[in-house]
């Protein structure tokens, strides 16, 4: 039997007397391409940041490609790339020097042809050596997504990607994550637009009020 990409069990998050997240069980398969669904505050990136070792969970486990988010965090972080829903980066990097920087978190010093290979597929190239500060919304947006990719981790999660950002680079990030797809990455989708999830992803999870409300294929 393949070890899931993603298995949550009997997770819950407290945050003081407001519970976030209720007994959320949830596998994603390898290979699957996920959908997460729910309104604003439904709970959707708290779970994100949950796998991510970013928050911990008041109870329950978390597993990535069979490595434990707490007990077996490096692992785990190794297999798992996330794209963030806020634009974050470092105000005195270029966009070449964000991604190497990224790489030597993972430990990668001899990294630069795939930090190529990135900077070519996210039309970031004419932009490498521009300072993060000087670049377009959406331009960060793709760096954000190199980041999350340049250690090639085989689950990669992109937390309401296309939020806020015009149509053209819409359906560009849509091409790109469909080729990563192809390419045999997990990809797990948070969003709340119901065409991006229809036009995405193969099996759908919804979120609401912290609970899971729903999971089925898309028909």
């Amino acid at each position: 039997m393949t070890t899931p990409a993603v298995s949550i069990q009997a997770l819950c998050k407290n945050y003081g007397s407001v519970q976030a997240l209720k007994n959320i069980n949830l596998k994603i398969e390898q290979g699957e391409f996920f959908g997460l669904l729910g309104p604003n505050g439904a709970g959707k990136s708290t779970l994100i940041n949950t796998l991510a070792g970013l928050t911990r969970p008041t109870s329950g486990t978390l597993e990535v490609m069979g490595h434990n988010v707490i007990t077996d965090y490096l692992a785990a972080r190794a297999r798992l790339g996330v794209v963030p829903q806020e634009i974050v980066f470092d105000p005195f990097f270029s966009v070449r020097e964000a991604l190497v920087f990224q790489s030597g978190y993972f430990g990668l010093t001899k990294n630069d042809s795939w930090i190529d290979e990135l900077l070519t597929t996210l039309k970031l190239t004419e932009k490498a050596n521009a300072n993060m500060r000087a670049l377009s919304g959406g331009m960060k947006r793709r760096v954000l997504i190199a980041q999350a990719l340049v250690h090639k981790p085989p689950v990669v999660v992109l937390d309401e990607p296309t939020a806020g950002v015009d149509v053209e680079l819409r359906k560009s990030l849509w091409r790109f994550v469909k080729a990563l797809h192809n390419d045999g990455h997990t990809i797990v989708l948070t969003t709340h637009y119901l065409e991006e999830a229809e036009a995405l992803c193969d099996r759908i999870a919804i979120i609401d009020h912290g609970e899971l409300i729903a999971l089925e294929s898309k028909k």
